[in-house]
């Protein structure tokens, strides 16, 4: 198993109400999960492959529930990453050099019987965790744009979040509001309008999440 590490700030967007069903054992709000997530690295490796400033991002789509299967999905790795580090990055983000259901990662793929094929593009991003905002192009697939919860009475931000001590995603999370824009690709997300979003700092390794 090649050693990897990654400290990342993550943002993705569900088709789900607030609060993500799935955190909590139950089944998606409309039956089926629709996914769009987008990774910025701030450092890490893949064997003695510097990973640091790189960027990554998936779709993906399940007829129900993640557990249940059927699902598909498709990556996409910044074209500004070097060949090693593509081959890191893809290593990582499809499940390999990881320990059983140790990741999200690892997860999502056992779960994907189709997978489409990786695509090398464009990513700008820009994610404030603390403001909960964001803002993502995934230039030819999908823009994603996040923003805070909103008092349904005062109109004012209303924070809320979601901690999982034994997480394999995340550990802790800003609940934001999301939407995500299909551009292309072999996956579309039509329902991922005003819908749930987080935004989340994790260290992860071949072992799942560092927690100190």
């Amino acid at each position: 198993m090649i050693p990897w590490e990654l400290d990342i700030t993550q943002m993705q967007n569900c088709n789900c109400n607030y609060g993500c069903p799935c955190q909590y054992t139950v089944d998606p709000t409309h039956g089926s999960c629709e996914a769009s997530v987008v990774y910025e690295i701030h450092s890490g490796f893949y064997g003695d492959t510097d990973l640091a400033g790189t960027r990554a991002a998936f779709a993906a789509i399940w007829p129900e529930a993640i557990y249940k299967g059927n699902g598909q999905m498709q990556l996409m790795i910044d074209d500004s990453a070097s060949d090693a580090q593509r081959k890191g990055l893809e290593a990582i983000l499809t499940g390999k050099d990881t320990d059983e259901m140790a990741t999200g990662w690892y997860i999502f793929n056992a779960m994907c019987p189709t997978k489409h094929e990786t695509i090398y593009c464009k990513i700008d991003s820009k994610i404030d965790i603390e403001e909960r905002t964001g803002s993502a192009t995934v230039h030819g697939m999908f823009n994603l744009e996040v923003e805070p919860l909103k008092n349904p009475v005062s109109g004012m931000p209303h924070r809320a979040a979601m901690s999982l001590p034994n997480g394999f995603d995340f550990l802790y999370a800003e609940v934001a509001n999301g939407t995500t824009k299909s551009l292309g690709g072999a996956i579309e997300l039509p329902n991922n309008v005003g819908t749930h979003s987080q935004l989340s700092r994790n260290r992860m390794n071949n072992h799942g999440m560092v927690k100190h």
